[in-house]
């Protein structure tokens, strides 16, 4: 089977490379005419889990409370106090223009909200009409003095200092979307738990498909308003200070990210591989050669991509980056073992130099490219949709670099004339020959290096953590950063959180000791029914409509809601926090003192419209007997810990006020995102022991003894240790992008660790001297493994350009990461090859007891 695989190799890629050649372009163009297809996801489902339960609630409640997706506009008067008339009017103007904007249900400012202390009203002067800010004779001192005590709009729409409002765009709840996505998800978890007959699996599949059309249509209606948003406030710039908020905004700025990061990374690779091959090579020919290897990979994969209607995401933008460098890395060992057969046999005839060069580096290239696609693959017990997503393409990708590297390179060296490479001129083995002499006379230094490493790593690891701050992902200086920064500090927070209750059972209805005054048994509410005169009609109901009550709207039940209400206000990291509380609380301060059930009744049948949109429709579901309480965190507190956060709330309703574990459930961005980053831990540790647990077994396989599998994963272990420590002592957390580090380095890292060994194994059969063997290897494959580390460590380094955050860290922290695995490589594992001596010496050696071989010697007998 072998035999067949390089006979059909060789007729192919050296005997017939301008065919070779001709297939790899019909394939390339086939790709290229996918791009048009070409799709960007930012969706809010790339901050959630993948089989997370949790989604499923946050959309059914998003669907009972119709409480739809919007965006928030901060607004700031340049020229004067913020209730000035022409402030005003100004404000006024942009309301009406966003509220005409597609897709725009209505816009809320303090022009619009009902005023109830401007003057102070009574219970019953509230069916009488509603005052706003626009109403003629209006008091603007006591409208503006409610805007900021009034427990209604304080911390909401008005800053402290009087002087920052904020207009909510509340947009249309995409109910078919809902519907279609808990359909799916649905079907998903029942295929996970028992799996599917032949019809669900059909519907899933239709679903699925109907689902993702509708909301890549959904994304460009909501990137296209974002912008018209935009237009808007750009004409205001001149009169208002403006900032504009909400998760429509921030999706549409990072598919704007994704697309400048793919521009970037791509454009300053590809100039940084033409860079660094004409330091290297000085030809050429080794210059375009790699580089249409590189491209094709590239376009290749992203037609693939394209075809099959699979999203890059903010997590995957990465993708052409780092598939770039890898294809790189793996050409440049092609290219560096082709010059080396030149220098060394400068008779050999193409076919000859180019059936070398592959023969020999078809094993190491095969495994290192394994380990590789093993380091990505293993992403996928993440449970998070885009980092699975990236580690499939990066699996793809990686595969076809390698087919793609030994198809084009051999072809191509076939129709070139032959050239001989000018080693003379590269001074790089006098460089990596640096660290075998230091790796040879400076052992203690080396072990006592890598232990202290070791014992920091282990320290910082300890302290990694994985609460971070979302508007830490971005750049001071993006229109996200600042408009989180002024809603979080003028206008109550902004990470949203709701706490759902649930109507407790009769025997625990029961509130400070009392029995619950509506819980009765069958006989008893038949019998109340047939007594009730309230009940055939309800005088307040209008035309004889009944009026269905709920315990939420009772004494007893707003006394519980007002209890947490006062709880969560009371804590640091939360902003705002609306509820039923509010409506008790104003309705009291009017009636003058506290009311009953009755008065309670009757006052929820006469409130005006108006009223009850604002205060009673989003916190009650009747239906349900279900009372919803919302809060704002401050995302800009130091110390939000979103999962103490949760805990502490749950417990103090558990056990300080005796609500159910049933009856209380939290939802909100703040919970699908905190379950997100809580699963990093255990998907770090996953991760990593599949990475290991792979590559060790490749290890065995390629060199098929066990102290040379774990020599040679000692010092990607240690490098792997050194940026997760690196991370906890400098207190960078464990996000979406940082999670996949660990894995990346030790995949790519241990490229360096088998191409050394598998030169040194070669090496060492010569002479079976180590010292002599590490020395030649140094000389040798030590170049190449230079070559590529720095490549790669800058090639990462370009992620700094990045406007998001985490991949700034990722590609900074992955260069530290690769130059730990370099220094490894060409220090601590030639010295545990020393040190353990796993290799057997040569059987037909015939050795003399003099010294080993000198440097110079040894490059010599190479």
């Amino acid at each position: 089977m072998l035999s067949a695989l390089k006979t059909c190799y060789e007729n192919l890629v050296i005997q017939r490379p301008r065919m070779t050649l001709l297939l790899v372009g019909l394939l390339l163009l086939a790709a290229a005419l996918g791009l048009p297809r070409f799709k960007l996801d930012a969706s809010a489902d790339s901050l959630t889990l993948e089989a997370d339960k949790s989604v499923d609630y946050f959309r059914e409640i998003a669907e009972r409370y119709a409480s739809g997706d919007f965006l928030v506009v901060t607004y700031r008067h340049k020229g004067g106090d913020l209730f000035d008339d022409g402030s005003l009017a100004t404000l006024g103007h942009l309301r009406d223009e966003l509220a005409q904007v597609e897709g725009v249900t209505s816009v809320q400012s303090i022009l619009d909200v009902p005023l109830l202390y401007s003057p102070k009203l009574s219970i019953t002067d509230i069916s009488d009409g509603i005052r706003t800010l626009t109403t003629p004779g209006t008091d603007k001192k006591l409208a503006r003095q409610e805007f900021l005590s009034s427990p209604i709009y304080r911390e909401l729409i008005l800053s402290p200092d009087g002087q920052t409002t904020a207009l909510l765009v509340n947009l249309a709840l995409d109910s078919r979307g809902i519907e279609l996505v808990r359909e799916r998800d649905a079907l998903r978890r029942k295929r996970n738990a028992e799996g599917l007959n032949e019809t669900e699996i059909a519907r899933l599949q239709e679903v699925s498909a109907v689902y993702l059309q509708h909301r890549t249509g959904q994304e460009q209606e909501s990137r296209a308003r974002v912008v018209e948003v935009r237009q808007i406030l750009d004409r205001y710039k001149g009169e208002a200070e403006l900032f504009l908020g909400g998760v429509s905004m921030i999706t549409a700025d990072m598919v704007s990210f994704i697309k400048s990061d793919l521009v970037v990374f791509g454009a300053g690779i590809l100039l940084f591989i033409i860079a660094t091959l004409l330091i290297i090579f000085r030809q050429l020919r080794w210059v375009l050669l790699p580089l249409a290897t590189c491209v094709t990979t590239a376009v290749m994969m992203l037609g693939l991509l394209s075809w099959l209607d699979w999203r890059l995401t903010v997590i995957s933008a990465n993708f052409v980056a780092l598939l770039l460098i890898i294809t790189l890395a793996i050409t440049i060992h092609l290219a560096v073992r082709y010059r080396e057969y030149i220098a060394q046999h400068p008779e050999w005839d193409r076919e000859q130099l180019a059936l070398a060069a592959v023969r020999f580096m078809a094993k190491p290239c095969l495994y290192t490219a394994l380990t590789t696609i093993v380091a990505f693959a293993s992403l996928v017990v993440s449970g998070i949709r885009p980092v699975i997503d990236f580690g499939w393409m990066m699996t793809m990708g990686v595969t076809l670099a390698l087919a793609l590297s030994f198809l084009m390179i051999p072809a191509l060296l076939m129709l070139l004339p032959k050239r001989a490479g000018d080693l003379s001129k590269d001074n790089s083995q006098a460089f990596t020959l640096l660290f075998s002499r230091f790796a040879e006379r400076r052992r203690g230094v080396v072990l006592g290096v890598s232990l202290m490493l070791a014992i920091a790593s282990a320290v910082g690891i300890s302290q990694l953590k994985v609460e971070n701050r979302f508007i830490d992902y971005f750049d001071d200086s993006t229109e996200i950063y600042q408009g989180m920064l002024v809603i979080d500090r003028r206008l109550g927070g902004t990470v949203t959180l709701d706490i759902i209750l649930d109507k407790p059972q009769q025997q625990e209805a029961a509130f400070e000791g009392e029995e619950d005054p509506f819980a009765m048994d069958a006989g008893a509410e038949e019998s109340f029914a047939e007594e009730d005169p309230f009940a055939a009609e309800d005088p307040f109901g209008g035309e004889g409509e009944a009026v269905e009550q709920s315990y939420w709207f009772t004494v007893a039940g707003l006394a519980q809601i007002e209890q947490l209400h006062d709880y969560l206000e009371a804590q640091p990291e939360i902003g705002k926090v609306q509820s039923l509380a509010t409506l008790y609380k104003v309705a009291r301060d009017l009636n003058g003192g506290p009311l009953n059930d009755f008065e309670l009744a009757v006052a929820r049948t006469s409130l005006p419209d108006e009223i009850s949109d604002v205060l009673v429709e989003p916190y009650l579901s009747v239906e349900h007997n279900q009372a919803r309480i919302t809060l704002r965190a401050m995302e800009t507190d130091p110390n939000l810990r979103r999962d103490e956060l949760i805990q502490r709330i749950y417990s103090y309703t558990q056990d300080e006020m005796g609500i159910a574990p049933e009856n209380i459930h939290q939802t909100g961005l703040l919970v699908l995102y905190n379950n997100m980053l809580q699963s990093l831990f255990k998907s770090q540790i996953l991760t990593l022991g599949a990475v290991f647990v792979g590559i060790l077994l490749m290890f065995l396989v390629l060199f098929r003894s066990l102290s040379l599998a774990v020599i040679a994963l000692v010092p990607n272990m240690l490098a792997a240790c050194v940026v997760l420590g690196g991370m906890g002592l400098a207190g960078i957390p464990l996000d979406m992008m940082t999670i996949t580090i660990a894995a990346i380095t030790v995949g790519i890292g241990v490229d360096h660790a088998i191409h050394y060994l598998y030169r040194f194994r070669a090496e060492f059969a010569k002479d079976g001297d180590y010292v002599a063997t590490m020395h030649r290897s140094h000389a040798t494959i030590g170049r190449a493994m230079f070559y590529t580390a720095i490549t790669i460590i800058a090639g990462f380094s370009i992620l700094a350009l990045s406007k998001f955050v985490p991949s700034i860290y990722f590609g900074l922290l992955t260069a530290l990461a690769m130059s730990a695995a370099l220094l490894g490589s060409l220090t601590l594992l030639p010295l545990l090859l020393l040190l353990f001596k796993p290799l057997e010496a040569p059987e037909l050696l015939e050795k003399s007891p003099g010294k080993p071989l000198t440097v110079e010697e040894g490059l010599a007998s190479s």
